[in-house]
């Protein structure tokens, strides 16, 4: 302990004997610290709290879309284009910018701005400003103004942006549209150009592969039906047959007894030839049997004379007879007619392979395209519908929270404790000068130093002798040191009370 004491005082007494050059370096350190400090603008900061609330009563999705412009124009009022905006419309408290002060307003709020959210519904604009030139009052003035204009930017920003994002949004589905319109027609067009010249004289619709399951389908149909007519018609004729023309006027029910048994078991014989019976049918031989006996006594009684009169069965059945033949005629003609169109559509098929190719792949990029044109429409309905609704039940909600005020006291730089830590080190400064010098210099301020760098013993040491004339110099010298010391901090004190005063005198 008692070695570190003494180095200690080793150390002092070194300074000491530099004290000029210490108070020397202390004073130009302080002096160039000190003027540096106060020439160092000071920053004025001014902010002001923003309530953004977003609010869609569609319930969308809408919201997300409105937030991300809200993030859009808080990232833009740092542009070059927006802080010229906010400088030709910032006065300094009691005129316009002059171009200088401008440019030199430009370049600082680049750095100065800062933007941050509070929460999800609070957005903090905030604007630090450190001019050179200008007054400590000026610049709290265009601190503040600049707040204020920025929070008037964010909010129209905000406000037209929406409505110019939904015009643009419907312009374009419009334009879309109208260009998909067109396309979807040429697209019909060119559909109907291979129809008509591959298919547009055959009968039917869809592919010729259709057309011709439809005809097959439909020859089948005519075939059972012309084969039902037919056997009806044979029926019809076999009746005719058996069926005189023309009967006596007398006779009871307009036939004859044996006439009309006759014609019954003739009709009876043409109705069982007509299912198919052959002659060796029971059936049929019994009937024939009874015919021949009846023909016989017919020709035994012989022909009575008596007036003939139109049979109206015979009439009945003959037209019954022109229906069948009818329907017979009708069905062998539309029978010729589907032969006819079934060739003409085999050869189409033979003769055209590639069209059906073209027909499918137009009737794809067809059917595709009006996909494309009807989701565009609904798209264009809905986008149409926020832009109506965005004045009445959409929208963003702005309110200052706090208003931007003049800021009283400058945020930075401290010039108080920069004053008072430029003091110190150059103190310091002073003090590690003067050490260091007498470091360098060859003087031993004990005589265990003197040992110590020699490696001999020393035997004693010899006090200085002070004469009146040498000690009333030094004195002189003490109280020219001891003035200059104190010089030192009564500038730092008066440092200080400027700085206040100027402080108090700006507002």
């Amino acid at each position: 302990m008692e070695a570190v004491y003494t180095e200690i005082r080793i150390a002092l007494y070194a300074i000491w004997r530099m004290r000029w050059l210490a108070l020397a370096v202390a004073w130009a350190f302080c002096l160039i610290g000190w003027l540096t400090v106060m020439q160092v603008p000071l920053t004025y900061e001014s902010s002001a709290r923003i309530s953004v609330q977003i609010k869609s009563l569609l319930g969308d999705g809408r919201e997300v879309d409105v937030q991300k412009g809200v993030d859009r124009v808080r990232q833009s009022l740092t542009s070059t284009e927006i802080l010229k905006r906010v400088v030709r419309s910032v006065s300094n408290g009691e005129r316009p910018l002059t171009s200088a002060e401008s440019l030199s307003l430009i370049g600082a709020l680049r750095n100065g701005i800062s933007i941050t959210a509070q929460g999800n519904d609070l957005l903090e604009i905030k604007t630090r400003l450190s001019l050179s030139g200008v007054s400590d009052l000026e610049s709290a003035y265009i601190a503040r103004n600049v707040t204020q204009k920025l929070i008037d930017i964010f909010v129209q920003e905000n406000l037209s942006g929406n409505r110019t994002s939904n015009a643009e949004t419907l312009s374009f589905l419009d334009a879309e549209l109208a260009r998909r319109a067109t396309e979807l027609a040429a697209a019909d067009r060119r559909r109907v150009q291979i129809v008509q010249q591959t298919m547009g004289s055959l009968p039917g619709s869809g592919t010729l592969d259709q057309r011709m399951e439809s005809a097959r389908n439909d020859l089948a149909l005519v075939e059972a039906n012309l084969m039902s007519a037919q056997g009806a018609l044979s029926a019809m004729n076999g009746q005719l047959a058996a069926t005189p023309a023309s009967i006596p006027a007398g006779s009871v029910g307009g036939l004859d007894s044996l006439d009309q048994r006759i014609g019954m078991l003739q009709g009876q014989l043409s109705d069982a030839i007509s299912r198919g019976w052959t002659e060796k049918h029971p059936d049929v031989i019994a009937i024939r049997a009874q015919l021949a006996q009846l023909r016989a006594e017919k020709a035994r009684g012989g022909a009575r004379s008596m007036p003939m009169a139109p049979n109206p069965v015979y009439v009945t059945i003959k037209s019954m007879q022109a229906e069948r033949q009818g329907n017979v005629a009708a069905l062998l003609a539309r029978k010729a007619q589907l032969q006819s169109d079934m060739s003409l559509i085999a050869q189409r098929q033979l003769m055209a392979p590639g069209s059906e190719i073209d027909q499918a792949r137009l009737d794809r990029d067809f059917e595709v395209l009006r996909d494309q044109y009807n989701k565009l429409l609904t798209q264009r309905e809905a986008a149409r519908l926020r832009a109506d609704a965005s004045g009445k039940t959409d929208g963003v909600r702005f309110r200052v929270i706090d208003q931007p005020a003049l800021p009283r006291q400058p945020v930075a730089p401290n010039r108080p404790l920069l004053l008072t830590v430029v003091l110190i080190a150059g103190v310091g400064a002073g003090a590690g000068v003067a050490f260091a010098k007498s470091q360098l210099a060859n003087v031993f301020t004990t005589t265990q130093q003197l040992a110590k760098a020699s490696g001999l013993p020393v035997l004693g040491s010899i006090s200085e002798v002070v004469t009146s004339e040498t000690r009333a110099l030094r004195r002189k010298q003490m109280m020219w040191f001891s003035t200059t010391a104190a010089a030192l901090p009564s500038l730092f004190m008066l440092l200080l009370l400027i700085e206040f005063v100027k402080r108090i005198m700006a507002f």
